[in-house]
């Protein structure tokens, strides 16, 4: 099933992209809850961290480093939050792995 994600990655649908490679592409959030709202995600549909197959794990690392370097490009490398929800009850709404950058204001601790 494709989801809005899996729109962007096919062009069918337009997003600002703030990086993208092969296998990995992120996007600015459009509903930003800080000045930088990032969304870092694999371009292969996978429904969540839970569902990552032995062959996807290489993903993660990846996925880690471009947060790095994007947490540099926003000036945010100091002070940022890098999470992923899996699940419903765990807010997700968007059935394709993504992780969120956060940052550019105090976040305060997590409820």
């Amino acid at each position: 099933m494709t989801t809005i994600f899996g729109k962007i990655i096919k062009g069918e649908l337009p997003a600002e992209k703030v990086f993208e490679n092969d296998r990995i592409i992120a996007i600015k959030d459009r509903h930003p809850v800080a000045p930088v709202h990032l969304l870092i995600m694999p371009k292969k549909e996978i429904a969540n961290i839970q569902s990552l197959k032995n062959e996807d794990l290489s993903l993660i690392p990846e996925i880690i480093q471009i947060a790095q370097k994007l947490a540099i490009q926003f000036n945010v490398q100091d002070d940022y939050r890098l999470l992923t929800n899996n699940g419903e009850d765990a807010g997700q709404s968007i059935f394709h792995l993504h992780f969120h950058l956060i940052g550019g204001r105090p976040l305060g601790p997590m409820a």
